[in-house]
């Protein structure tokens, strides 16, 4: 569920949660779990939702078990930083992980990020839901899996 941009003239806060709330109610009568994801302002100027902190905040006013966070590693080193600890103080507050390499958006086994080690720190926490793969492959789709298949990930043909 994306919060969208700022809109200067209204509440975008409480926009946002009444509408959210809604929708929670409508998701849960067909069992479906709704996500919030902050996205960085680098990448997403005028976005409403920025950071783990406020999404937290906006799900603890809608009060909703159906709603969780989306915890977007990329976007959070880029926001706050200090992802192990987030991981840890957030755990049952996400539902869905997503990865890239920081700071190009590429391939999670380039950059500063060392998902080694976060993902290992997530099998520890008990997480037990889906790592999704959002990035811009550097040199192409079929070349861009090859991390994966460096760690253990996937099989078939290059």
């Amino acid at each position: 569920m994306l919060a969208g941009r700022i809109a200067p003239e209204r509440d975008s806060e409480a926009r946002f949660v009444a509408n959210l709330g809604r929708a929670a109610a409508r998701a849960a009568a067909d069992g479906v779990t709704l996500l919030v994801e902050p996205l960085n302002a680098r990448d997403n100027p005028g976005y409403f939702l920025r950071t783990t902190d406020q999404a937290v905040a906006l799900l603890d006013r809608i009060a909703a078990a159906g709603v969780k966070l989306q915890f977007d590693f990329y976007h959070c080193q880029i926001s706050e930083g200090d992802l192990a600890a987030h991981a840890e103080r957030l755990i049952g507050r996400y539902a869905h992980v997503q990865i890239a390499g920081v700071p190009g958006r590429n391939e999670p086994d380039r950059g500063e990020i060392n998902y080694a080690y976060l993902l290992e720190l997530l099998d520890r926490l008990g997480y037990d839901g889906w790592v999704g793969c959002e990035y811009r492959p550097a040199a192409g789709t079929i070349e861009g899996l090859g991390w994966a298949r460096r760690w253990g990930i996937g099989g078939g043909a290059a």
